[in-house]
């Protein structure tokens, strides 16, 4: 045998014998959960006083497999077709892992506990902020400061006594990752960060865990079934991964969060919700043998857009299956659960760090409190200056500075840069047109008044006041041009506490 032959076949006896692992792994599952059930239908419990309850009677006495207050709750969906008596039963014995406990886990997780899950996880570590009510449907203002997930477990147990609740009360990382979702036969990403997603797929690829991926942002969303069916790396039977739909993470400074660019709660309600009915599709729909087929999903990969001022609302693309060069799921995967554990798979550096940069100066930044001490009414004509609020107009309209003008950054960075150096160099009389946005006393050359940028939190003043100075505005460096450092969030702290927070 050549050396290539002898290199494939050993990689077909690692995808062999990691496929016979995860066999093995749903068998004693099963077995897990039949000899539950055995123990459930053969003991008696009895009560403090000594008798066994009506409950209890049900559990040890009735030939009916599931509880009569269980075919009263799940009927009207046990009768639906597709569903039956075997997918509650498979419902039952499931055990689903939800990440995150905000606007997409919420509506996740109270669809799935409705459903009958046997046991439902949920993983956050972040506590609840008044901003999140709006659409985190699972809290209540009572329990604003309290950590998510025990918010949202306190809402299910009330819901549905059944199922089994696990919290996990921090942020996921590559460490506790594989020891989390090992326990588990489904997960949910529902999550806002790149990084989080993408060490959420590697995970689940590695443990053999097919995976329900939502996002929400402003007036739209996507749905994806990833690693379904789930087979071992180097397996092309398996489903793709987030990195064969993403193979590489966006640019750090274009992902935008819901903090900055906003979201309407019926928009993540509905991805939230859709999750929970994929994942109810992916329980009911598992094969009831032992075969490599099992788990397999009737529905080909698909990634469904969806879009609340569009019509039609869904548009759906189909997805390829595994990428042959893939880092997690491929023959020739480079992402290990040990290179996971060991933290030697850098989610930050892969993704960028969301730290933002500074790209002024100190020079070319003042504080709030600096700007307010000196530019304090009265305006004299010594104080005069051109302040520009570059958040979008619908933030603008919320809140602004006095007399404060509005040109919003996505004008600012799609307008045309400055013409080359070159060119200017060897045409210096002619003056480069400048942009629509910009108001014609701001670039009139007889201006020498100083020009501040604001925005919300700091990062888009100075990207904005690089685009003024590559303009020439600043006359060489006669003009002041530079930002209030930090923003609004900055100017409610030093300056003013009743500057709306949003």
């Amino acid at each position: 045998m050549s050396m290539e032959d002898l290199e494939s076949r050993c990689a077909s006896l690692r995808a062999q014998i990691a496929a016979t692992e995860t066999q093995l792994a749903a068998l004693k599952r099963e077995l897990e959960s039949a000899e539950k059930a055995a123990a459930v239908a053969a003991a008696g419990k009895e009560d403090s006083t000594g008798k066994t309850t009506a409950r209890d009677r049900d559990e040890r006495t009735t030939k009916w497999p599931l509880l009569k207050e269980e075919y009263k709750r799940y009927g009207r969906q046990m009768i639906v077709p597709q569903v039956g008596l075997q997918g509650q039963l498979k419902l039952r014995s499931s055990s689903v892992l939800i990440v995150g406990a905000g606007g997409l886990g919420c509506p996740s997780a109270l669809y799935l506990a409705g459903a009958g899950v046997g046991t439902l996880g949920m993983v956050d570590g972040d506590a609840i902020e008044p901003s999140n009510l709006h659409r985190q449907v699972l809290h209540r203002s009572r329990n604003v400061g309290k950590l998510k997930v025990d918010s949202a477990i306190e809402y299910l147990k009330e819901l549905n006594p059944h199922p089994k609740y696990v919290a996990h009360r921090a942020h996921l990382t590559p460490q506790d990752a594989p020891e989390i979702f090992k326990d588990y036969d489904l997960i949910l990403d529902c999550t806002d960060n790149p990084a989080t997603r993408y060490l959420i797929s590697d995970t689940a690829v590695l443990l053999g865990k097919p995976l329900v991926s939502a996002s929400a942002l402003r007036t739209e969303g996507q749905l994806m079934v990833l690693n379904n069916p789930p087979r071992p790396p180097g397996d092309k039977s398996g489903g793709p991964c987030y990195r064969c739909v993403f193979p590489k993470p966006p640019p750090a400074d274009s992902v935008v969060s819901c903090a900055d660019g906003g979201i309407l709660g019926p928009v993540v309600g509905t991805m939230g919700v859709l999750q929970a009915l994929e994942a109810i599709k992916v329980i009911t729909t598992q094969q009831n043998d032992n075969s490599a087929n099992s788990n397999v999903s009737l529905d080909p990969p698909f990634l469904h857009i969806f879009s609340a001022y569009s019509t039609p609302l869904f548009r759906t693309i189909r997805l390829r299956s595994r990428r042959p060069n893939c880092a997690a799921c491929s023959a020739n995967a480079t992402v290990s659960l040990e290179s996971l554990r060991s933290g030697s798979t850098d989610y930050v550096l892969l993704c960028g760090s969301t730290t933002p940069t500074a790209l002024l100066s100190p020079n070319e930044r003042i504080t709030p409190e600096e700007y307010q001490k000196k530019h304090a009414e009265p305006v004299s004509p010594s104080k005069r200056h051109t302040v520009i609020d570059v958040r979008e107009k619908v933030q603008f309209d919320i809140c602004s500075l006095e007399n404060s003008i509005n040109i919003p950054i996505s004008k600012i960075i799609s307008s045309a840069p400055p013409r080359p150096q070159e060119e200017a160099t060897t045409h210096p009389q002619a003056q480069p047109p400048m942009p629509a946005w910009l108001p014609p006393d701001i670039a009139s050359p007889e201006s020498k008044d100083p020009i501040y940028v604001v925005c919300r939190l700091g990062n888009d003043s100075q990207v904005a006041v690089k685009r003024l100075k590559e303009l020439g505005l600043d006359r060489g460096g006669e003009r002041f041009i530079g930002d209030i450092r930090g923003g609004f969030r900055a100017w409610r702290e030093e300056v003013d506490p009743d500057w709306p927070e949003y």
